[in-house]
């Protein structure tokens, strides 16, 4: 580990050669402007030319890299292996199509490394929420049925947004929830929050600023099939977790 690297920014991708250089830019300057040392995961998986554009940002800057392949293996996988390789104090993620001002993470920064939470992550559902762009009526609809159902099947009371892509954690809290994740899909955040809660860590939902960019890549019938299904499987599959945080034998 490298103790010098204050926060390790994970950006999940696929296919987003369109728009990964400028999300980059935009977070080495707010890394900068901050005074914080930073490295930065790209878990890429296409063929579009997204990790090669990360590669070679990386040989002017070595502090940006690149994982992943052509094949499409989960935005859940790519983070669990980005978090992995990770060596900052402070470990998150961010979406690479930059649905959240890297700014924002002025909230999130300071309640880990200043107020002792473990898990600070942005909600979409709050009342001091700024939604500047806001998702087509369906998937607002679709949002709040999903928002019940985890309720029904899950348990997750308290928290209004699961699946907003922005979260922070400490090293040691990322370290453990991810070594325990097993989640490839999209749902991999309901996992993450649900171990956390297990492991009885300090988290915070903190409302942010948001924007949708109507540009979604899940299918609407195939993938909320799926997402029902990893649910389900994460309601009874999740691990019992001992007093050290390890998974313990069935």
């Amino acid at each position: 580990m490298n103790p010098a690297v204050n926060i390790s920014l994970i950006l999940p991708a696929f296919n987003e050669a369109r728009v990964i250089r400028n999300t980059i830019e935009e977070a080495v300057a707010y890394f900068r402007r901050r005074g914080l040392s930073y490295e930065i995961i790209v878990a890429a998986d296409g063929d579009d030319g997204t990790r090669e554009i990360v590669r070679e940002m990386g040989k002017a800057d070595t502090a940006v890299t690149a994982i992943g392949s052509p094949q499409r293996s989960g935005k859940g996988r790519g983070i669990r292996k980005a978090v992995e390789i990770a060596a900052g104090q402070v470990i998150g993620y961010a979406d690479a199509d930059n649905k959240v001002p890297i700014d924002e993470l002025d909230k999130l920064l300071p309640l880990i490394q200043n107020e002792g939470y473990a898990v600070a992550f942005g909600s979409r559902a709050m009342a001091k929420s700024s939604i500047e762009i806001k998702q087509p009526l369906y998937r607002q609809i679709g949002s709040r049925g999903f928002y019940l159902f985890l309720k029904l099947v899950i348990g997750l009371d308290g928290i209004r947004d699961t699946q907003c892509g922005f979260k922070m954690f400490s090293r040691q809290a990322a370290k453990c929830i991810f070594g325990l994740q097993k989640v490839d899909g999209y749902m991999f955040d309901v996992e993450v929050l649900l171990l956390a809660k297990r492991l009885g860590l300090k988290m915070i939902e903190v409302p942010i600023r948001w924007h949708d960019d109507a540009d979604s890549r899940l299918d609407l019938i195939g993938g909320n099939l799926r997402n029902v299904k990893d649910v389900i499987s994460i309601r009874f599959s999740l691990p019992r977790i001992g007093e050290d945080g390890r998974e313990k034998s069935r």
